[in-house]
């Protein structure tokens, strides 16, 4: 078989498979009118599909005249990939099969140790969420890890993630690669969390995006014409990096970033004490806006300071939606406060939403790239142009699984 002919097959199995995936169960005869193809060609495909494992045969499908039509869906467990999302107090991990399905949680609190202890506590919670539903261990294909910084392909280190002991110092990807058996992806976790709305929450219909994480720190991730900006480093989004807020100049602008310093939960602490020599934490903060107009000058300085961010935001990516998220992102109170300063600044309208997915967008975003990873290496073999859109993610099994 030449190379012209040989992708042309993984194209036509690729659109086979991405067809099942969507509107299965479905019929040969359906497939073929929706694709275009021959019904040899098609019989071809769906028999190698079929004897790798990937799709199979259900249901028998009655017309009025002639023989029952044979009805395909996708083998919802052929493969499985973990979704990690890593957090400084937190780990949580899902798995997810290739019918889109995304079964309960793993989570505890992370190894303060960090480092390679964190890579053991990952790989054992990747095969607990498994052994929960009683899957497979030998089917899980891939991982894919939200990280809170910024991952090193050359290295495998994550930089600028200060909450979590000796990630720097780590080839951490191959680490957990080895202890897991498989290969890993490591992404930024704002990253995952725009992919997560866009895949399964409140941006489903929306190809520009941006997705503002707002609690112990600020970041975006960004999504443009339907695909991720990550940038040559992978810094994309670093929010609390703009140069305003606190003097950009400053030697702790460059460490923490200009606007990091005046909007991150620690800056809302800080500004409350040096208003009233108190020392509170933010959720106190929130619960004295109907009293205290202190804690509304706290509450206020952060929403303008953030909807200037959201102003950068606009000017630079023109976005279609912006969604928030984070701790205290997700909050009402200043999400308000927010909306009504960027109206103030804005010349085109942009919708301006609260995260569906809330702290699980980083998690089902993970699953989202992890799936796409699985559907480009096992099905389409890097063939250009192969590419499988994913049907829309089933969280119905999103239960938690709680070790502390």
């Amino acid at each position: 078989m030449t190379e012209t002919a040989n992708n042309i097959r993984r194209l036509n199995k690729c659109n086979v498979f991405e067809v099942i995936a969507h509107e299965g169960p479905i019929s040969r005869a359906a497939i073929a009118k929706r694709l275009g193809l021959s019904k040899q060609t098609l019989s071809e495909v769906a028999k190698e599909l079929e004897s790798e494992g990937w799709v199979q045969q259900v249901g028998l499908e009655r017309g009025n005249v002639g023989r029952a039509a044979m009805n395909f869906e996708v083998v919802p467990d052929a493969a499985f990939v973990a979704a990690v999302d890593l957090g400084g107090t937190k780990v949580k991990v899902a798995v997810a099969n290739l019918a889109c399905q995304i079964f309960g949680e793993a989570t505890e609190p992370t190894d303060p140790k960090g480092g390679l202890d964190v890579v053991r506590q990952i790989a054992r919670l990747c095969r607990q969420a498994m052994a929960e539903h009683d899957l497979d261990q030998d089917r899980l294909r891939l991982a894919v890890v939200g990280v809170p910084g910024v991952p090193d392909a050359a290295t495998g280190a994550v930089k600028m993630a200060p909450n979590i002991a000796m990630l720097d110092e780590i080839d951490f990807s191959g680490e957990l690669s080895k202890a897991l058996g498989f290969d890993v992806v490591i992404e930024n976790d704002v990253n995952l969390a725009v992919l997560g709305e866009h895949w399964g929450g409140v941006a489903q219909h929306v190809d520009d995006l941006a997705y503002v994480a707002l609690g112990t720190g600020i970041g975006a991730g960004i999504i443009l014409n339907g695909e991720l900006v990550r940038g040559k480093h992978g810094g994309a989004g670093e929010l609390g990096y703009l140069p305003f807020g606190a003097d950009p100049f400053e030697d702790a602008s460059l460490r923490q970033g200009a606007l990091e310093r005046v909007t991150a939960t620690d800056a809302m602490r800080d500004y409350y004490f040096e208003l009233t020599g108190e020392k509170i934490e933010v959720p106190e903060i929130f619960n004295r806006l109907d009293e205290d107009d202190l804690a509304v000058k706290v509450i206020d300085r952060t929403a303008r300071e953030t909807a200037r961010a959201l102003a950068a935001i606009c000017a630079l990516m023109d976005p279609e939606q912006i969604v928030f998220g984070g701790s205290i992102g997700r909050r009402e109170e200043l999400f308000t406060r927010i909306k009504a300063q960027f109206a103030l600044i804005t010349r085109e309208p942009v919708e301006l939403s609260i995260s569906e997915l809330g702290g699980k967008a980083a998690l089902i975003g993970a699953a989202s790239l992890g799936l796409s990873h699985v559907h480009a290496t096992l099905l389409a073999g890097g063939v250009p142009g192969a590419e499988i859109t994913l049907p829309p993610a089933k969280l119905a099994n999103l239960g938690v699984v709680s070790n502390g």
